[in-house]
């Protein structure tokens, strides 16, 4: 049995839903709230696996509306988000 030292290295193609969370928050200069990620199909795990990866950052604010106060994320891709797509689509051919 090979050895993961043995094993041929590949490059990381970043995952069709991964990359089109990517293509999303790159489409929004302002970033988009959780609400808009979850309406787009995106998962909380989802979202928090790009941050965790330095893909996208999240920020949260309390916000009034109304008379109801509420606290609002919003992510945005990072540098490194960016640098992804662009070598995904390198990769890909897209």
């Amino acid at each position: 049995m090979p050895t993961p030292s043995h094993q041929r290295s590949r490059k990381r193609v970043p995952k069709p839903d991964r990359r089109r969370a990517l293509e999303l928050l790159a489409s929004c200069p302002e970033g988009c709230t959780e609400a808009i990620m979850l309406a787009h199909g995106f998962t909380i795990e989802q979202i928090v696996d790009l941050v965790r990866a330095g893909l996208a950052s999240a920020t949260a604010k309390r916000i009034i509306a109304g008379s109801r106060e509420m606290e609002v994320a919003t992510v945005r891709i990072t540098d490194a988000g960016r640098r992804a797509l662009t070598l995904g689509a390198a990769i890909c051919g897209v």
